[in-house]
This record gives structure tokens, sequence and C-alpha cells, in this order.
């Protein structure tokens, strides 16, 4: 297949242009996927509003990174039935197609039919809980209830943990309340915070603490509620500058602190295929997760809604054909 395709393209902060380019074609070892739908990921907030170190124009559907669709063409040595629904790991899949290696493509099982399903960030929660080495019987608090808190919310409560929920909007509360966790308190006060959780625990806070914000206040409150030798996971992406953190309380508790985002590829695809066993069995149901369809000419939007999050905003997925938000 030749011809062209559209694709978003960041022509500068906060300016997408969709183009028509051409459609990629798929070297040895990779596959094409015509895309159905992505995920709207909040790292794509700060590139979108354009960063210090960005250029003009990006590549066409750059930022798409949470694609899945149908294989429609493979390149040599590629043995993959052509019409394979998937779920990949690219990285330009704003776009009617993409194209990556075999290895980053996981098949979709029946029981995912019709179904969106945006791999990567549920693979990269099921990496991060792993990383969190979570047991049954802990207090864990998870500092964010977005897309990422509220799956981490699901593992946690299905291990068994207490988890307590901590985020700013009262719906997002009542989300993690549908998913699983035991307490909720509102982050509106950081010493009330604190408190309340000291209360809980008996004083001895929490074993596990997984901040999935990605700003300074979340990570100066998680390092207060971890307990003495606890494990502090940071699941937020630090992308809009650096973090100045209390090493002196860190160092004084003897805690681990963990960056529970992986780079190793083979780690990123065990995670996706858990991802996809973790919906297709039922033991999570994302769909109240899924709060915003856009067609890609209104991803500006898509990306506008991440950063603002209207009520009862999470995740906004971006579908090929579609024409309503």
């Amino acid at each position: 297949m030749t011809g062209t395709m559209q694709a978003a393209v960041l022509q500068g902060p906060s300016e997408i242009r969709i183009d028509e380019v051409p459609v990629p074609q798929p070297a040895p070892g990779e596959v094409r996927v015509k895309v159905e739908g992505c995920g709207v990921c909040a790292s794509n907030v700060e590139p979108w509003e354009g960063q210090p170190w960005s250029s003009w124009p990006g590549a066409p559907g750059g930022l798409g990174h949470e694609a899945w669709g149908v294989v429609d063409a493979v390149g040599q040595g590629v043995e993959m039935a052509l019409g394979t629904r998937v779920a990949m790991l690219s990285e330009r899949a704003f776009a009617g197609y993409d194209v990556a290696p075999v290895e980053k493509v996981v098949p979709l099982p029946p029981e995912l039919a019709g179904q969106p399903f945006p791999g990567e960030p549920i693979a990269c929660a099921v990496n991060i809980f792993r990383r969190a080495q979570v047991e049954a019987g802990q207090w864990v608090a998870i500092i964010g209830i977005g897309f990422l808190g509220a799956i981490l919310t699901r593992l946690a409560s299905e291990a068994g943990a207490r988890v307590i929920a901590i985020s700013r909007r009262d719906e997002s509360l009542d989300l993690a309340k549908h998913y699983g966790a035991e307490v909720t308190i509102p982050m509106i006060d950081h010493y009330k915070i604190i408190g309340e959780v000291g209360q809980l625990t008996g004083g001895s806070f929490c074993p596990r603490v997984i901040e999935a914000v990605g700003k300074q206040w979340p990570l100066d409150l998680a390092g207060e509620l971890i307990g003495f030798g606890g494990r502090l996971v940071i699941a937020g992406y630090h992308q809009d500058g650096p973090r100045q953190v209390n090493v002196q309380n860190w160092n004084w508790k003897g805690i681990d602190v963990v960056n529970a985002h992986e780079r190793d590829p083979a780690v990123q695809m065990r995670g996706l295929r858990e991802a996809i066993d973790l919906v297709a069995s039922g033991r999570l149901d994302p769909t109240r997760l899924y709060t915003g369809r856009y067609p890609l000419e209104r991803l500006g939007e898509a990306l506008a809604a991440t950063r603002d999050k209207p009520g009862g905003f999470v995740k906004a997925l971006v579908t090929m054909g579609d024409k309503e938000g």
C-alpha cells in the first residue's frame, strides 16, 4: 500500500496541524498497523505546550504512543497475519497508520474485540505495581488518582493491601473507592493529610507510598507519608523541571526510593502482555477511565482536557474516524 494518511503535526506551542503525509512502509522485522485509536498521555502536555529544548515542527504522528489497531502490512521476515488486532509500543500513532518492530506488537484476544485498548499506559501501571512490591495487609498511600493511580488502586487492593487514596477532586476520590480504596483523603491541606495518615496507621505511616502526579508538592507529601524502611515509588512523570527532595528525611527513615518508569524493552513488553491479560480476564475494567473520545482533528482539545481535567475527566482517547468528543 502506498498513498497518504492524516497525521497530527506539532507546529509550535499548543499548535497542531493535521497534514497529509505518506503512509509509512514497514521495514524488515516491522509491522504496520492501521490505527484504530491512541490514548493521550499526561506526558504529552508539556511537549505540546512547548519546552525550552523543543524544536519544530514535530514528527508526523509524534507524541502518540498508546495505540491499538489492525495489522495491515508486514515487513520481510515477519510472520503475523494481516487483520490481526493488536496493541503496540510505537511513537507516531496520532496518525492513520504507524509502524513498530514485531517484538513490540502483541495480538489482542477475542475478549477485547471491539473495545478500545491503550495498552501502553495500562502496562505502565502493571510495571509500576511490580516495582512497588506491595504486600497483603500493608497500608499503601497512592497520591494522585488519575488513570495510573486508579489502576494502581485496583492492583493494590486486589493484592490485599489497605489503600489510602489521596487526590484533589471529589470525583477522583469516588473513582478510587470504585477501584477498591479503603480510605480516601482530599488533597487540600498538607499537614492535615499527614495527621490523618498518621492516625490511621498508629503513627507508623505507610510501608508503601506511590506518588502518581509528577509535581513538587505530591513528592514532598510522599516523603512525609512513608514509614521507616518503606518504599517510596515515583510513578509521576516529572518532566517540567528539577525537583527538590528532603534527603535528610529520606535518609533518616532509611527508605528505598524507586523511579518506576521502565526503560528495558523486555520489561515493557512483559507489562503489556500482563496488561492484556488483566483486562481480558476481567480483573480490571478500565471503562470508567475512558472519559473523552476525540477525532484526530480535535487532538488539541484532547490535550487541553488532559491538562485542565474538566469535571469527571480521567483519560482522553483519540479514535480514528470518530467525529464526536
